[in-house]
């Protein structure tokens, strides 16, 4: 399903420090359109046109367009915004690499997991990772500032 940010049980954020537990997952789903990469070439003024010109993009070592692979780590950012750990997360730090072209017309599946908690720093370290069928093209590690009960 488009825009679906539920995982295997259902779950969503926000997630705090005080509950999170190493092996902790979310995901996201998406299907990235034409459209999506307009859009995100309109907001981030990156009018490459591997992107947005089927002609060039046939030329190129791609044979054809991909979506921004910062549209494609943004789906990341859901995750963690929304999800894992939800609403009231800072995010402190990210590396990435890009492993594989996405499409438009492929369905990403955006998975954050959690690899180590600082509760007392409240920070979160999380794998994040981005999919399309069994294909990773996107891999990395997020640092985050979870948020807490006693904040509330």
């Amino acid at each position: 399903m488009e825009g679906d940010m539920l995982d295997a049980t259902g779950g969503k954020g926000p997630i705090y420090i005080e509950d999170m537990k190493v092996g902790l997952t979310r995901h996201l789903d998406k299907t990235v359109t034409d459209r999506d990469i307009e859009l995100f070439a309109e907001v981030s003024e990156d009018r490459n046109p591997v992107h947005l010109n089927d002609a060039y993009a046939k030329t190129t070592m791609f044979e054809g367009r991909i979506a921004h692979g910062m549209l494609t780590a943004a789906l990341i950012s859901a995750v963690i915004g929304e999800q894992l750990p939800g609403h009231g997360t800072v995010y402190l730090r990210q590396n990435m690499a890009f492993l594989a072209p996405v499409r438009p017309g492929d369905t990403v599946r955006a998975e954050v997991e959690v690899l180590e908690v600082d509760e007392r720093k409240r920070r979160v370290t999380l794998a994040t990772r981005c999919r399309v069928g069994k294909t990773v093209v996107l891999r990395g590690e997020a640092l985050v500032l979870a948020p807490t009960r006693a904040a509330g």
